[in-house]
């Protein structure tokens, strides 16, 4: 009798322990997935869409960055002497900082106005010989600096340096919009009224060099895709956004090259048909057309104008509060928009695992190498795990798809998320080291990042 209630014992015990080793089983290969949709929401990112003067007092919410423009005359008052205080307390450098924004900058030699006025120090002004020339004509007045100088060169490479001294150590800057040269750092003057015409290629690249040595991790743009431009991979912006003559003339240079007007140089504008996936697009809308015609009557030609040209950014010339829906449509319509369309949560005998499914439906990539965590929170918000997610952002091109695999070491996370915990994903500025982009998907966006469960 005792050995029958021994071996009913043992069976008992043993059965226990195959179920419990059954149900360890499951637990250990449990798998989740979770589908999610796109979202058709208008909002800004960092890197991108609209960029209001740095000047401003009050932004929306969905400015993530800043223009600024700085004139060689406010920069270096007297030689060698540099007017930051008044550049940074006008331009709200602080504020940006703190708020984690950052900037576009374009340095400006000449910018015509209504008033008789010059661009550059009087210093340089005098040091040159007066290289150069006044003008009144159909831009405005100012004056011309003569950029074939070499005085006036070998002091824009110390200025140029000076700013990347003081700006370029950080990150604040993202963007250089290569100006320097000719009316509103264009690269190009209206040399039928007498002004110098912009130097040729020898003479210009004295100009491009400076820049690159000086803002190593910013984006460098030009006006125009010169062979420079090809040669050190950088992005192009286009002033004239909006208007469509000018934009299909500034396409046309992109996908065909063809001959420097302000030179008559060929072969020294190139196709770059695919540079956008590398570098970015960026301008401003035009002053040619209303803000009535370019996003309300011609709304659809200008998105079309946007999308043509992978824009990223657009700015200091933005719309107001008029114009909400033409607005918010164009900002659809910049840059990238990432985003997650699945996500597979397994659990492992060590841990855990994600495996996501990445797209971007924007216009464009994202082109900082930014680092992605996935973030595992308990019931009561505290965080306790946050792994990194090995995908290099910036080659989501729009259309693709990219898959990443993540190895978590929380266990049992699929029983843990059903009794309160919480996953999200991040995409992190090593500015502020803080989660601060939002992804195109419908789901919970909060505090930088997205809630996957």
């Amino acid at each position: 009798m005792a050995k029958k209630r021994v071996i009913r014992c043992l069976i008992i015990i043993l059965t226990i322990v195959l179920a419990a080793g059954v149900e360890m089983f499951w637990l250990s290969r449990r798998k989740t997935i979770k589908q999610y949709k796109e979202s058709q929401a208008a909002f800004g990112n960092p890197l991108m869409g609209y960029v209001p003067s740095a000047w401003y007092n009050e932004v929306s919410e969905d400015i993530s960055l800043l223009y600024m423009d700085i004139t060689w005359a406010e920069l270096e008052p007297e030689e060698g002497v540099y007017n930051w205080a008044s550049i940074d307390e006008e331009n709200q450098i602080s504020r940006w900082r703190k708020e984690g924004k950052h900037l576009v900058l374009r340095f400006v030699c000449d910018i015509p106005s209504d008033e008789e006025h010059m661009d550059i120090p009087e210093w340089l002004y005098e040091k040159s010989g007066k290289a150069g020339k006044w003008y009144d004509g159909e831009y405005g007045k100012g004056f011309a600096p003569d950029y074939n100088s070499p005085t006036i060169i070998s002091c824009h490479k110390k200025a140029v340096r000076a700013i990347g001294e003081h700006f370029g150590q950080d990150g604040l800057i993202s963007y250089v919009e290569l100006g320097s040269l000719g009316h509103w750092g264009e690269w190009h003057v209206n040399y039928s009224e007498g002004i110098q015409r912009i130097p040729r290629e020898a003479v210009r690249d004295k100009y491009i060099l400076p820049w690159t040595e000086a803002f190593p991790d910013a984006m460098i743009l030009m006006r125009r895709p010169f062979a420079a431009a090809e040669k050190y991979g950088f992005g192009l912006y286009n002033d004239m956004t909006g208007q469509p003559e000018a934009t299909q003339s500034w396409l046309g240079w992109i996908n065909n090259g063809g001959e420097y007007d302000q030179t008559g140089e060929k072969n020294v504008i190139v196709p770059m048909k695919d540079f956008w996936k590398t570098a970015p697009s960026g301008g401003e809308f035009t002053s040619s057309l209303s803000m009535e015609e370019m996003l309300d009557t011609n709304l659809s030609g200008t998105v079309e104008m946007i999308r043509e040209a992978h824009t990223t950014f657009l700015g200091p010339k933005i719309p107001d509060e008029n114009y909400v829906d033409g607005y918010k449509e164009v900002l659809k319509n910049m840059g990238y928009r990432l985003w997650i369309s699945m996500a597979e949560l397994k659990n492992t005998a060590k841990g855990s695992r994600l495996k996501l499914t990445w797209e971007n439906s924007g216009v464009a990539p994202m082109y900082k190498e930014w680092p992605v965590y996935v973030y595992i929170e308990d019931e009561s918000g505290k965080l306790v795990e946050k792994s990194r997610i090995s995908i290099k952002i910036s080659s989501l091109l729009p259309g693709e798809k990219a898959t990443t695999l993540t190895a978590l070491e929380t266990e049992r996370l699929n029983s843990l998320l059903e009794k309160g915990y919480r996953l999200s994903v991040g995409i992190e500025d090593p500015m502020t080291e803080l989660p601060c982009v939002r992804f195109a998907m419908e789901t919970l966006y909060q505090e930088g990042k997205n809630y996957l469960w």
